[in-house]
């Protein structure tokens, strides 16, 4: 599949790149930002996925996170993907901010006009990994993921529902219920349609209930002075309810005085960072 270099930026004796290619999962031309630490020069590096939240394209994360130097450190691979289809000509697929472009949810659509093209969890999964793995020098046995609110959201349940895909998994502020809020009820319904539980293969709180394995360390950040938190669209209290059940390991931050913004995400990257090398032996 043929790659177009979009960017390079010399960063930390790495490179950050952004790549547009077409995609056969989502019928559409399709950017990921791609980090290169300085050990990929020489041989194989793990690789970490990063799942952007709403609204965001595949710049946010590669622009405000703050997280190059933390990668080359520790010799990982870092991509950053868009959050959905873009330029699809669906009808309402730019009417919201919250549905639509920029809020593919992570999930594979069933419903009209969505389900030819709104297949991001699938996109994640295998098309973006086998292009990754192909056109880059990853060990494909080492990988990990992580996200921010709608993207902490898709690295929890693509990591629970592909037991030992992932070395580890980490969030920001991740959406964690989203049967339950107002974002999620909003994006399962229209991609999904009404029966509730077709949603809950899409719902962390719901899928670690039957997690088949205790050896998953789950790290999470959460800010205390987050809107949406106060808002009630991200439901913590119920994913760590349900880890606690399972005896699933998770360490809960929550953050005093942080909101929901990469202001918060740049101040605890490094942590993030250094989680997934533990796991991923950077």
């Amino acid at each position: 599949m043929a790659l177009k270099q979009v960017s390079s930026n010399k960063c930390f004796e790495g490179f950050q790149k952004v790549f547009e290619h077409d995609s056969a999962e989502l019928k559409c031309k399709m950017k990921f930002g791609i980090y290169l630490p300085p050990k990929a020069e020489t041989g194989k590096c793990p690789v970490l996925y990063w799942l952007s939240g709403l609204t965001c394209t595949e710049q946010n994360f590669i622009t405000k996170s703050g997280f190059h130097q933390a990668a080359a450190e520790h010799g990982l691979i870092v991509v950053a993907p868009d959050t959905s289809p873009r330029g699809c000509n669906i009808e309402g697929e730019d009417e919201s901010w919250d549905f639509g472009t920029g809020a593919g949810f992570y999930v594979d659509a069933t419903e009209d006009p969505w389900k030819t093209n709104y297949r991001m969890y699938s996109y994640i999964k295998d098309e973006l990994p086998k292009l990754i793995n192909a056109n880059f020098p990853t060990d494909p046995e080492r990988m990990s993921i992580f996200g921010h609110s709608m993207g902490g959201h898709g690295a929890l349940i693509l990591a629970l529902k592909n037991p030992g895909k992932y070395k580890s998994v980490s969030a920001f502020a991740p959406i964690c219920n989203p049967i339950q809020c107002q974002w999620g009820k909003k994006a399962l319904g229209g991609y999904l349609g009404s029966d509730v539980s077709k949603w809950e293969a899409y719902d962390a709180t719901q899928l670690v209930k039957s997690y088949p394995d205790s050896r998953l360390d789950i790290l999470i950040d959460q800010g205390k002075d987050d809107q949406f938190l106060s808002a009630g669209q991200l439901l913590p209290d119920n994913f760590i309810a349900a880890c606690t059940e399972r005896k699933i390991p998770v360490v809960f931050r929550l953050q005093q005085g942080y909101d929901h913004s990469y202001f918060f995400i740049a101040s605890f990257i490094n942590d993030h960072i250094k989680h997934h090398a533990k796991y991923l032996n950077a």
